[in-house]
């Protein structure tokens, strides 16, 4: 049996001031439409993009489970630029397994960057981050992520619970297939207290402010044996001050 704990979602009006009071926030996928301003059809038709992910040849375990692609844009407020395409960096201080790597991914595909979906994920992103630490461009990192069962274990965050070195991470899941386990864990930086729950919800949303709380998913497993599952996330990134590595 799989034990899914409900995500704490809460009203659109309250998500500001519950990340700032509590570090996260959750919105349902209906609270998630409302905030872009985007019908539920539009979002629904950049999930196909998920499907042409290149694999990550970067997993120090060696696995084959995690495909991406990903792309960086600079907000200012209403104003949305793509940067040319650049190295995913961090540093070891954020990402013990992966860090002080120059890691080169297949960009986002044009096609999906054109969309007004795409661009009101983006906006609506930043404008989070802005409620929360202040107005400023912001120099956001998307990334499209597949994690599968192709090594029959998948694992979303391979590096454990981890910060990622920005003021603010919002995860998007983008559909559950044939899968178990991909819990969703959020801990206090400085404290005891966290939460578990598990994202089933297309579209659903958790918001984060990486400077108080650290993060991780648990690993994902196929409900029937043999055959393929799979998760899939949008993961957009913002920081204040330039890209990580500049």
């Amino acid at each position: 049996m799989t034990t899914h704990f409900p995500p704490p979602c809460v009203p659109l009006v309250h998500a500001d001031a519950t990340l700032a009071r509590q570090g996260f926030a959750l919105l349902d996928a209906d609270s998630v439409q409302q905030w872009l301003d985007v019908p539920a059809h539009e979002l629904a038709a950049l999930q196909p993009s998920w499907d042409d992910l290149c694999s990550d040849g970067y997993l120090k375990d060696g696995g084959r489970y995690r495909k991406r692609r990903h792309s960086c844009f600079v907000v200012e407020g209403p104003l949305l630029r793509q940067v040319p395409h650049r190295v995913h960096w961090q540093p070891l201080e954020y990402n013990a397994l992966h860090g002080g790597m120059q890691r080169w991914f297949e960009p986002i595909s044009p096609a999906v960057v054109a969309t007004r979906a795409w661009q009101r994920l983006l906006l609506q992103t930043a404008a989070a981050a802005s409620a929360l630490k202040g107005a400023q461009p912001w120099y956001v990192e998307a990334h499209q992520f597949r994690i599968d069962t192709t090594d029959g274990i998948g694992r979303p965050t391979p590096e454990g619970a981890h910060r990622d070195g920005m003021e603010l991470v919002a995860v998007f899941l983008v559909q559950r297939h044939g899968i178990k386990g991909g819990e969703s864990r959020v801990f206090e930086a400085h404290g005891p207290n966290g939460q578990r729950f598990t994202l089933s919800q297309p579209w659903s949303l958790l918001l984060l402010d990486d400077e108080r709380v650290i993060h991780e998913s648990t690993p994902i497993q196929p409900l029937e044996p043999g055959l393929l599952g799979w998760r899939d996330t949008l993961v957009l990134t913002c920081r204040s001050g330039g890209f990580q590595g500049d």
